[in-house]
């Protein structure tokens, strides 16, 4: 599954469709406004809420959460002790982490599960102007889980270089 996201696609208030690479509109991002933190609904086209994303209040690093029917389903946030600046953790409700590393800010980046590719986030594959594409490797995985890794660790790069909204 390949899908198409606008650069820019979570501003506060505003809303967006997500493409699939035939230009189908698959999921509705929903910026919510008049908020105390940053909230993200993804819907699919039925507008049902399948993820939840804010910031997380109070923490010590800068920490995004993913939630599922008002369940947390994920913490993201950047690796500690890592060489690497472009290294995100993302801690699973379950107990197990995906590994999140490449150049973030310039959407060439994968998420992996023990080693192996979930999905590959990059611009190459698209001609739209501030656009990059998720492709999901593996036919098991969750989509929506997968986009909101790859928008929360865009979000985080963006805002520890102070350049997010």
């Amino acid at each position: 599954m390949k899908l198409l996201v606008r650069d820019r696609v979570f501003g506060i208030g505003d809303d967006y469709w997500i493409e699939d690479d035939q230009g189908r509109k698959v999921f509705l991002v929903d910026g919510k406004a008049m908020r105390l933190r940053e909230t993200f609904e993804l819907k699919d086209m039925q507008g049902r809420v399948l993820i939840d994303i804010h910031v997380k209040m109070l923490s010590v690093r800068d920490t995004m959460v993913i939630e599922r029917e008002g369940e947390p389903l994920a913490t993201v946030k950047r690796k500690r002790l890592s060489l690497l600046r472009n290294h995100y953790r993302v801690a699973l409700a379950d107990g197990s982490e995906l590994d999140v590393s490449g150049k973030i800010l310039d959407r060439e980046f994968a998420v992996e599960y023990e080693g192996e590719l979930l999905a590959d986030i990059s611009r190459r594959w698209f001609t739209v102007r501030d656009a990059y594409g998720v492709q999901i490797t593996r036919e098991d995985a969750d989509p929506a889980l997968l986009l909101a890794v790859a928008v929360c660790v865009i979000r985080l790069a963006e805002k520890e270089r102070g350049q997010a909204d």
